[in-house]
């Protein structure tokens, strides 16, 4: 299990299978080519509890969730991941 914690405080836990997924991989090409497969990138990344998780953890007063807020989460997660495998 990678465990890790996002800058802004989102603790996070990711499966080692994840790290040996082809259809992840898939996924993640298809996203270079069309943005509107990236929910689906997190998701199997995070799975469905997590990613609602975070999107609460990011929700403003107003209710929203902010995409730019879910990029840069994501992009910390992706990153720290980055390192601990190093």
């Amino acid at each position: 299990m990678l465990k890790g914690e996002t800058k802004t405080g989102f603790k996070y836990q990711i499966e080692e299978q994840v790290t040996d997924d082809y259809e992840l991989v898939e996924l993640i090409v298809e996203a270079e080519e069309n943005p509107l497969v990236f929910p689906k990138l997190i998701n199997r990344v995070l799975g469905p509890s997590q990613l609602k998780a975070l999107k609460e953890h990011v929700r403003d007063k107003e209710g929203r969730v902010s995409a730019q807020k879910m990029v840069a989460e994501i992009t910390d997660i992706f990153q720290s991941q980055d390192k601990v495998k190093k």
